[in-house]
């Protein structure tokens, strides 16, 4: 592991009594001048930055019924208002992080946070199902700049052991932001959200970019200043040692694995649930998603257990669980099926606490944001195609061979992280 240069503005941190000793002298100069008090405000940030992007990724999922007899539209042109959020982020992740290096890590995540209120907010504007379209793709464009960008801001001004820690919290902040953002839209077309204003799925959009207002103010406040840019970083040397790097990669293909199983798990069992003997109605299969709240319990415990493992021990368990949950889906019984989502939802979110502390553990030192906004671009794409790939199969074995992929994935993640992540800290 390399150490930056240690800045006088870092964050407060473990007792000295409990820190590990080959690690305590430098984190004493890493944090001195800092308190306590300073600390939680961080991690409260932090979380923020979780729960305010992650409000805006799925917002629109509730709305899709809705959009589609409103709109005239089939389900793939509705279902569009998803796919092009995702597929914002995987184009723009590595700008961010590169544009991270190049400023500061904390000027990328407030400025971001006030940006993404604007197209937020224009989406409540939108006449036809094209503008939702692109306002949401905008949306997906600027939303690394705040998650991405987070995550390596956690690396670099939290020592390295209680990374692990932090990250889970901010995890527990990605599930309830996306909780949150598909709630409150849902909520919008049935409720009064906004005073003295029928309730409309437009109010849902407006609420969610006050909400990034307000987050970007408390931020702008509560953010501690981050280390300085590395001296002469240069971004472009910065992605080719990415590229060289063959535990980077490997752990990009994790990310790639880890969202495609969740992505594939959460859309297509929804097919499985509506058709007999369930026959579950549209407000049934959005009330699966309660099974995320779970991860707000689980994720935190997972941080701990990282940090006493390793992230590789952790994975490999963690997609065990993960494997056992989407089989527990093929017993037809509908309190299985939700206990077995409970364990394969919770499973994949500690292997994306693991993931998102091994890559900075092992991206080089500088370049721990633009290593960052790499992952997050394979981790969304694995997400795109896992709205696709799964449908192919479907007409051979419906959910059982989606089952079956899906379990594939998960085997070949952990024959990676089994294989390729390295070292004693792993």
């Amino acid at each position: 592991m390399e150490y930056d240069e240690p800045n006088q503005t870092r964050l407060a941190t473990l007792p000295t009594q409990c820190r590990p000793p080959v690690e305590s002298a430098r984190e004493d100069q890493a944090i001195s001048g800092t308190s306590d008090s300073n600390d939680t405000l961080a991690i409260i940030a932090v979380t923020l930055a979780a729960i305010g992007a992650f409000l805006n990724v799925f917002a629109t999922q509730p709305l899709l019924p809705l959009f589609e007899q409103i709109f005239h539209a089939s389900k793939a042109e509705v279902g569009r208002t998803v796919s092009v959020t995702t597929l914002g982020v995987a184009l723009s992740a590595t700008f961010w992080g590169a544009l991270a290096e190049r400023v500061g890590r904390r000027k990328v995540i407030v400025l971001s946070t006030f940006l993404l209120a604007i197209p937020t907010i224009l989406t409540a504007t939108s006449g036809s199902l094209t503008q939702v379209v692109i306002w949401r793709f905008l949306q997906g464009i600027i939303v690394p700049g705040i998650f991405a960008v987070t995550i390596a801001y956690i690396t670099e001004e939290w020592p390295r052991s209680r990374v692990p820690r932090v990250m889970s919290i901010y995890i527990c902040g990605v599930t309830l932001g996306g909780f949150l953002g598909r709630l409150l839209p849902g909520i919008a077309t049935s409720h009064q959200l906004i005073p003295f204003v029928a309730p409309n799925w437009r109010n849902g959009f407006i609420a969610i970019g006050a909400i990034d207002v307000v987050f970007g103010f408390l931020l702008w406040c509560w953010l501690p200043h981050d280390s300085p840019p590395a001296a002469g970083a240069d971004n472009r040397t910065n992605i080719a040692r990415h590229f060289r790097n063959p535990q980077l990669i490997a752990t990009c293909a994790v990310g790639f694995n880890v969202f495609f199983s969740l992505v594939a798990t959460f859309s297509y069992v929804t097919f499985y649930l509506a058709a007999p003997p369930f026959n579950l109605s549209p407000a049934k299969l959005g009330a699966l998603f309660m099974v995320y709240l779970v991860g707000l319990i689980v994720t935190p415990l997972g941080g701990i257990w990282i940090s006493n493992v390793g992230s590789r021990t952790a994975l490999i368990c963690s997609v065990g669980a993960s494997i056992l949950g989407i089989l527990l889906t093929l017993i037809p019984n509908l309190l299985v099926i939700i206990f077995g989502l409970i364990i394969c939802s919770s499973g994949v979110f500690i292997c994306q606490t693991a993931s998102n502390s091994y890559i900075q553990r092992i991206a080089q030192s500088g370049g721990r944001a633009s290593a960052t906004g790499l992952y997050v671009m394979v981790y969304y794409t694995g997400g795109g195609v896992a709205g696709v790939l799964p449908g192919l199969l479907w007409r051979y074995g419906q959910w059982k061979a989606c089952v079956a992929l899906i379990v594939f994935v998960q085997a070949v993640s952990v024959t990676i992280a089994g294989s390729i992540w390295k070292g004693k800290d792993s």
